[in-house]
């Protein structure tokens, strides 16, 4: 924003309104607008978490973001991260958004070349993969098989075909991700999820593609509102981040693959993964700015 509006915007802040920039950013697009929108916050210090939860809920994205500073001296910034039913300890997608607002504002990292999250989960590392951004994936808070009760109901909540499930696993590094991998990437695109859901529904569905294309993998992710309508989200990066760490467990991707989602909502993204030879997984996508400038928010 040009400093003389910066400040003329400023200075027509009332007592009981608070002055913020906000952010709407495109992450993991194949091209334009066509990944998942996400709203970053730039000085929101000071707003309660029901003012938070407020305009998240307002601006309707499937997550918003605040950027703060840190309280952890390794991170170069903090992050709360909310979606329209309450606040997430980590998501993908969000990471990669905010770490580019940040930098975009002029945020400069303590260590060069790799920029230092602190959200709910603890330090995210973001680096830059030539056009793209990605981060290091957290660990799996849990995974292992889906009991009998947990596959049903992901079965049913997806709408998805029984003879199609190759495996049903958790996949869960915040959110409680359920995961049914499936046959094919068409069995995927077939599935019908239901229209409604309990609060708290985190489903995904995996499978491969046919060779030739520039995916290896489709990927779609469902979750709850808070009014329990079940929505589908276009581009999840902590879906992909826990589904790289278990294809790659498992041995079936190795080195890098890329994973296609969104297709079925008007979308067209592209998510790149990978493992490095540590064994640390990388979520890589392309990252662009759409819009910036200042906003107001009614205490």
């Amino acid at each position: 924003m040009d400093p003389d509006c910066d400040e003329t915007f400023k200075s027509a802040i009332s007592s009981e309104r608070h002055a913020m920039f906000l952010d709407l950013i495109d992450v993991f697009g194949s091209g334009p607008l066509s990944g998942n929108p996400l709203a970053v916050v730039r000085g929101g210090e000071g707003m309660s978490d029901a003012q938070m939860l407020r305009l998240t809920q307002w601006l309707g994205y499937s997550e918003t973001t605040f950027l703060l500073p840190p309280t952890d001296p390794g991170a170069d910034y903090r992050v709360r991260i909310f979606y329209p039913a309450g606040e997430l300890p980590f998501a993908g997608h969000p990471t990669l958004g905010s770490a580019h607002a940040w930098l975009a504002a002029g945020g400069k990292a303590k260590e060069d070349g790799c920029v230092v999250q602190e959200c709910g989960i603890g330090l995210v590392e973001v680096r830059r993969d030539g056009e793209r951004l990605a981060f290091r994936a957290p660990p799996l808070i849990r995974s292992g098989p889906l009991d009998a009760e947990d596959r049903a109901e992901t079965l049913r909540l997806t709408g998805t075909d029984e003879a199609q499930v190759v495996a049903a696993v958790h996949a869960a590094n915040g959110p409680g991700w359920k995961l049914l991998h499936l046959a094919s990437a068409e069995a995927v695109l077939a599935a019908e999820p239901v229209s409604r859901a309990p609060k708290g529904t985190d489903v995904a569905l995996l499978g491969p593609c046919a060779p030739g294309g520039a995916a290896q993998f489709e990927l779609r992710a469902f979750f709850a509102d808070p009014a329990g309508k079940m929505v589908e989200d276009p581009v999840t990066g902590s879906l992909n981040a826990a589904v790289a760490q278990y294809l790659f467990a498992s041995g079936q991707a190795e080195g890098n693959y890329v994973a296609a989602q969104g297709r079925k909502v008007g979308a067209d993204g592209l998510v790149y993964c990978s493992q490095d030879e540590s064994g640390d997984v990388w979520i890589a996508g392309r990252v662009e700015t759409v819009a910036t400038g200042g906003a107001l928010f009614l205490a």
